[in-house]
């Protein structure tokens, strides 16, 4: 161990350590299309072993945002990553691909290793959940950079569709149906937002929001994992758009995924929105025009289907145990969103 180093402020035996207590939660994400290990240069995915005709690689990257302060602040580290994985995923799920692999980075004052294994732990959870390989990552000690026990965290998933099977939304028309999944929950956005109601309400995170979970269950709970539930529907049905609800809102990525000329017209009365929404709404006196254009108020995901397919998506939808609502439908419009029941 370099004495000069550790002066410095980096620790490389706890660099070691970490690596060492990550290892068994990589191995368990891994696919037969990986080669080599963990701790290389370089992470190597064997396409070839696909059996795909003409495949195109889709990619993406993310963090989570301020709800990591949450999980910093509360000493709670081991579902912040199933966050980062999915907020990757779930995002390049929308073209209709699957997700192959992911990289991760965290970016720390110190090497905690207990720390460092409890995120790995998430992502390799959030890996295992999606049949997504957890090929390798970086972990930083940047002392200078963050303050004591703090910490980044970000992700990056690369996945792949085959050319004919790509989802880009040229095929939604007048007349489809909108498919909302529920959410778990507020997911990785609006954190900055629900922070500052958290101070200002000056409740206990440890207090009781309903029967079985405090506030801090609630605001700490992962974001909700759509791969194999939508897989299962690409199989069954031709779907024409997909809408993964981020930042934004309904009011900012709905409109994403629909070509010009058509609009979607939500009625927000055909699925419930949980009690945390209500509760930040009436702490913040927020409008509800902005709750949409912030948060994903209940639907995490959205599906364009032909009105033929709905009930065969359904049907997909509640084998696979997520619960699914028609929300809407598409009009010709020139306006890209019309929300009703508001």
């Amino acid at each position: 161990m370099s004495k000069a180093y550790q002066q410095a402020g980096v620790d490389i035996s706890a660099g070691y350590e970490a690596v060492e207590r990550m290892s068994s939660h990589v191995q368990r994400t891994m696919r037969k299309e990986v080669l080599g290990g963990l701790g290389g240069f370089g992470a190597t995915f064997d396409l070839s072993q696909l059996n795909m005709k003409a495949p195109l690689l889709v990619s993406g990257t993310d963090g989570v945002g301020t709800k990591l302060k949450l999980a910093i602040d509360n000493d709670k580290h081991d579902t912040i990553g199933i966050d980062a994985v999915a907020m990757c995923v779930n995002d390049i799920l929308t073209t209709g691909a699957e997700p192959l692999y992911f990289l991760d980075y965290i970016a720390t004052h110190k090497v905690v290793p207990e720390v460092i294994e409890q995120i790995v732990k998430g992502v390799s959870d959030g890996c295992e959940a999606t049949n997504t390989a957890l090929i390798g990552g970086e972990t930083a000690e940047m002392g200078e950079m963050y303050h004591e026990g703090e910490y980044d965290l970000a992700g990056f998933a690369v996945g792949a569709v085959e050319k004919e099977a790509y989802i880009d939304g040229s095929a939604v028309k007048p007349g489809d149906v909108i498919i909302g999944l529920e959410s778990s929950g507020i997911h990785s956005n609006g954190y900055s937002l629900v922070r500052n109601i958290i101070k200002k309400s000056g409740i206990n995170l440890q207090d009781k929001f309903d029967q079985n979970h405090t506030f801090l269950d609630i605001f700490l709970e992962p974001t909700r994992l759509y791969v194999k539930p939508v897989l299962a529907v690409k199989e069954h049905v031709n779907i024409h758009a997909m809408t993964h609800i981020t930042g934004g809102g309904f009011i900012e990525n709905i409109p994403r995924a629909l070509p010009e000329g058509v609009g979607a017209m939500i009625d927000v009365t055909q699925f419930p929105t949980p009690k945390i929404f209500e509760w930040l709404q009436k702490q913040g006196n927020i409008s509800t025009k902005e709750m949409y254009n912030v948060f994903n108020m209940g639907i995490g995901f959205t599906l364009v289907v032909d009105a033929n397919d709905e009930a065969k998506v359904l049907n997909t939808l509640q084998q696979a145990q997520v619960n699914a609502y028609r929300i809407g439908e598409i009009v010709k419009s020139e306006t890209p969103i019309h929300l009703t029941g508001v």
